[in-house]
């Protein structure tokens, strides 16, 4: 089995900092699928058994731990220590922290400190444009103020990242659409509305293009021909897009890393969403893009047990796969070691130049 070196979990949010009981956790294991049905919970799904699989040894219980057992463990261990074991018990020694999602998540500072790990931020564009909209009176001041929140954005986070697709057309909208768009927005909002807006969208993703830091994009938000648009549009000119695989899209996000100098791709919570076909999602993703293009990822949130879930299935996928290599002759031990330290953490740490912020 090839020996996984520490990861850099390049996609992430925070974790939730509250107590969950038995439904409000299995909520988190499939967000936004509605109620499971009848006679079933999404402890029965792929990601309920792989957190079955990997987390109760992380505190102490055997795998497979019924649900309730584990939950009662975790209770009794409390929230702070449960995260911490869970965390610490997955290799990442760098964390990329989305700090756009809403509710009461551990900041980059605080996800470092349960992981023991270093944490750097990437900047949700979305939050940046509801910010300066609080704070503005008039669409001039918007985008003043919006200009400036992505300048200073730029100058300490490690990315930006995006929710939304690139919109309805690639090309960067002229200043009369913005102004235009920005006033129906600003008209039209209450505080703290979300930017929805294709052309206010548009404005974000080209002002971040344009702002050197790397551009994270999710590669299921909008249709494919839209985002093979805006990475067309975008070549050139210095910036680099990491595609999030959202599965089934990983496919999609692979071919454009292979097709387009400047784009990247992750592995991304597809591989914990298959569970035990993960070294199969895997091995696609390695037939289809260049082996330096590639990075980890779990993209978890709100549940430690996401982190941990990404990350040791990840683990287990990539001795399998590049194990497999090299049983069969096809490669070096020495070749398989070096793709599993790229993928794992070196093509993050250049990418986002991790090492000079450190």
């Amino acid at each position: 089995m090839i020996e996984t070196p520490p990861l850099v979990d390049q996609y992430c949010h925070g974790v939730l900092r509250t107590e969950l009981g038995l439904g409000t956790f299995e909520a988190q294991l499939l967000p936004a699928a509605g109620p499971p049905a009848a006679g079933t919970t999404f402890f029965d799904t792929q990601t309920g058994f792989a957190v079955r699989r990997w987390c109760p040894p992380l505190l102490g219980l055997e795998p497979h731990a019924a649900p309730a057992r584990y939950l009662a463990r975790r209770r009794e261990l409390g929230v702070a220590e449960s995260a911490r074991r869970l965390l610490r018990g997955t290799g990442v020694t760098a964390y990329l922290v989305d700090t756009g999602e809403p509710g009461d998540l551990t900041g980059p500072k605080e996800l470092a400190l349960a992981g023991d790990a270093e944490a750097f931020e990437a900047v949700r564009l979305e939050l940046l444009a509801e910010q300066a909209a609080d704070t503005s009176g008039t669409v001039a001041a918007f985008l003043a103020n919006l200009a400036g929140a992505v300048h200073h954005a730029a100058a300490g986070a490690a990315a930006f990242t995006c929710a939304a697709g690139p919109g309805l057309t690639a090309d960067p909208p002229g200043p009369g659409e913005v102004r235009g768009a920005a006033g129906r927005w600003l008209a039209g909002r209450t505080k703290g509305g979300a930017v929805r807006d294709p052309v206010l969208l548009r404005h974000l993703l080209w002002s971040a293009v344009s702002s050197g830091l790397p551009l994270q994009l999710r590669a299921g938000a909008g249709d494919e021909a839209a985002l093979t648009g805006f990475v067309r549009a975008t070549e050139g000119l210095g910036a680099r897009l990491v595609l999030l695989g959202e599965y089934p899209h990983h496919r999609h996000a692979a071919r454009l890393a292979a097709a387009f100098p400047h784009v990247y791709a992750d592995t991304g919570p597809a591989l914990g969403r298959t569970g035990a076909g993960a070294a199969t999602v895997l091995a696609e993703l390695l037939e289809l893009a260049p082996f330096g293009k590639l990075m980890y990822s779990s993209g978890a949130g709100r549940l430690p047990e996401l982190h941990a879930v990404g990350a040791l299935v990840f683990r287990d996928a990539l001795g399998r796969v590049l194990g497999g290599r090299v049983a069969d002759g096809s490669w070096s031990w020495r070749d398989a070691e070096r793709v599993a330290a790229m993928v794992a953490a070196g093509n993050a740490r250049r990418v986002y130049r991790l090492d000079e912020r450190g």
